[in-house]
Order: structure tokens, then C-alpha cells, then sequence
């Protein structure tokens, strides 16, 4: 087990280092901080409301399925942080720093990428034309988010894992 913990950390490491010299580049600094805000939770409430200018009764049913699916992400989302407590990239490299200021200490899972990915699910199980570029989407908040050296690879693929968990259990509730 420690030696696949050893090669996880070392891929993990190697690929925040070549995303975080990408991120020299001013523009994509401030695109990936831009993106990065886009996963912020205080704009998933809009997305039912604008749904509701089109049909109320998907509108209703994607907030609540969206409430079952938050509801048990959350949680789990706190309990695995709290529970491993690894360090950030900025924290625990020398070569990274912070880009954004984090909203608290430890870096797995990352919560904004679970929290897209909840989105990116729900939203293509009612618009199914929108799968690739609202999964698209979701992919890079979880991109920008190693970028601005808040987070490891690993760290975004257990919140794709989380994100779309909780959707399906939440919408089969």
C-alpha cells in the first residue's frame, strides 16, 4: 500500500509542478482564478431559477435533486478532508504558491471540483445537450484549481468521483 501511496504522491506531484509553470502566463493566472470562481457555490441556486423561466416542473425537480445530492456531499466531502488532512501543494512545495487564498487548510478532496461535478451531472440529466460543455466546464474548475496551487491531480479526480456519486444517489432518492 505505501509504495502505491508513494507513486500517487510523486505523479501527483510532478504534474502540479508542470501545471503550476503554465501558470506563469498572466492570462491563464486570471482565467484559471476566473474559473475557478465559476465553482464557487453561490451561483449553482441560479441554474434552477433559470430553469424555472422554461419549464417550472423540471425546475422544481432539478432543486430538489440538486438539495438530496448537496445534501450528502457536503458531509462526505468534510469527513474525507478532515479525515486524511493533507497539505495543499503551496504548503507542502516550495516551488508552488498560493495563487488564491484557500478556504481552509487541507487539499483532498477537492470541494469545488466535487461541487461542478454535482452541477455538470444534474444539469446534463435535464439537458442532455448540454453534457460535454457543462462536463467540459467542470473539468476546468478542477484544472484551475491545481493551476492556482490549491490542489493535486488526485485530489480533483476524488472529487469527480464524489461529485457524480452523490449526484446519482441524490437524484435516485
Amino acid at each position: 500500500m505505501r509504495y502505491v501511496v508513494n507513486c500517487l504522491t510523486r505523479w501527483d506531484v510532478f504534474f502540479v509542478k508542470a501545471f503550476f509553470q503554465l501558470n506563469g502566463k498572466k492570462r491563464l493566472s486570471v482565467m484559471a482564478s476566473w474559473i475557478s470562481h465559476t465553482g464557487n457555490g453561490y451561483y449553482y441556486p441560479c441554474v434552477p431559477i433559470l430553469i424555472a423561466f422554461f419549464d417550472w416542473s423540471t425546475a422544481v425537480s432539478f432543486a430538489c435533486d440538486g438539495l438530496k445530492a448537496f445534501a450528502i456531499e457536503l458531509p462526505v466531502y468534510k469527513l474525507i478532508k478532515n479525515s486524511i488532512k493533507r497539505d495543499r501543494p503551496a504548503a507542502a512545495l516550495s516551488q508552488i504558491s498560493y495563487r488564491v487564498m484557500p478556504s481552509d487548510q487541507f487539499s483532498f478532496p477537492s470541494g469545488h471540483t466535487a461541487a461542478a461535478f454535482v452541477m455538470a451531472c444534474l444539469i446534463s440529466q435535464n439537458a442532455p445537450l448540454l453534457t460535454i460543455p457543462i462536463y467540459a466546464w467542470a473539468l476546468l474548475v478542477g484544472m484551475s484549481r491545481i493551476c492556482l496551487g490549491v490542489h493535486y491531480p488526485s485530489d480533483i479526480l476524488a472529487g469527480m468521483v464524489i461529485g457524480i456519486s452523490c449526484a446519482m444517489i441524490g437524484m435516485a432518492i
